[in-house]
């Protein structure tokens, strides 16, 4: 301890009747047998109690080993920084005629920034708010995977975590038993892993929420219904809590940041040829031969990719750098609809 501390330590700091709080205060031991412990309260007053029966606490430390002898505990995770107070506390478990449990230490948890989550800083994310934005499965699904590895715990990890939960889920009845072994889903379900699948991505859900006029779950679902006719909210109860989820993310996070750029250069004769494709085909045209045509007419023009084609349809229609599956996403929105995007665009 450093200098001073040993003359305010108290390894069993007391609860008196009066405050019912737990004092910093130096303690003397008057009958250990007995378990009386003597100090002085704030106020000034001598007080002589037992340390037991609740009037006391441990220090953590060796509260902790206390806990694992008295309640058995054979297993417990920890951060890497608690390292050497695992050390101890196994010590101290030892002492006490125990055995401490059997450890795993996990890396730290990041803020968007990089830095570590701390309570004191507040840039921590809560239960609650996960469970506004993502199901419980694709929280239980982030803390699985790659414990020793340290994570980004934000608002903005929260899409990518489901759909990676359902594309695990996916794959999973196809997989070899060892690989099904070391599936997240596997644990997540406790072997039972449900097998059937949802037909659009979080992320897709997500694009068609931050249009203007889909901010709600009933118009989101009029979208689903004509892309997926077989689905409803009483058949498909998991993809109506997916679409009420992302009808929240959408509306908090990414709707406000969306800001649609005018096409420049080639890209209006690009997007002018898109439309034109598109009135060509029938409104139950499917997501794969929607995406062909959206290729065949980037490959007309001279950008420096495909993938600045699809930047650039993101970018003009969306609003974002980023987005979905092009095909995908005209299916799920409709023809006429996407269409009018585009004339939105290019006016």
């Amino acid at each position: 301890l450093a200098e001073a501390r040993p003359h305010t330590y108290p390894p069993l700091p007391p609860i008196p009747p009066t405050a019912a709080r737990v004092l910093r205060v130096p303690v003397r031991v008057v009958d250990a047998e007995a378990g009386t412990i003597a100090f002085t309260e704030e106020d000034g007053r001598e007080v002589e109690q037992s340390a037991l029966s609740g009037m006391s606490k441990l220090q953590w430390k060796v509260d902790w080993a206390m806990r694992w002898v008295a309640l058995g505990i054979d297993y417990e995770m920890s951060g890497k920084d608690l390292i050497d107070s695992t050390i101890q506390s196994g010590k101290i478990a030892r002492v006490l005629g125990g055995r401490p449990p059997e450890g795993f230490n996990y890396e730290m948890f990041l803020d968007e920034k990089g830095e570590k989550i701390s309570k004191s800083k507040g840039n921590g994310l809560s239960l609650e708010d996960w469970l506004t934005y993502g199901n419980e499965e694709s929280l239980a699904f982030f803390a699985y995977r790659e414990p020793r590895k340290a994570k980004s715990l934000h608002i903005g990890v929260i899409p990518r975590a489901v759909d990676e939960y359902y594309q695990f889920r996916g794959n999973y009845p196809a997989q070899p038993v060892e690989q099904q072994l070391g599936n997240p889903v596997h644990h997540i379900h406790g072997g039972k892993v449900p097998a059937d699948t949802l037909p659009l991505t979080y992320g897709l859900l997500l694009n068609l929420a931050s249009l203007p006029g889909v901010g709600d779950k009933e118009t989101a679902w009029r979208f689903v219904q004509r892309y997926a006719p077989q689905t409803s909210p009483e058949t498909h109860p998991e993809l109506d809590k997916l679409i009420r989820l992302a009808v929240n993310y959408a509306r908090d996070f990414v709707a406000p940041t969306l800001h649609r750029r005018l096409p420049e250069g080639h890209e209006v004769e690009a997007l002018k040829d898109l439309d034109s494709e598109l009135a060509r085909l029938a409104p139950e045209t499917p997501g794969d031969e929607i995406q062909n045509v959206v290729f065949e007419v980037g490959k007309r023009y001279p950008f420096e990719s495909l993938r600045h084609w699809f930047q650039a349809l993101y970018e003009t229609l969306l609003g974002s750098s980023q987005g979905p599956r092009m095909g995908s996403f005209i299916a799920l929105y409709g023809i006429d609809n996407s269409r009018r995007l585009i004339a939105e665009a290019l006016a």
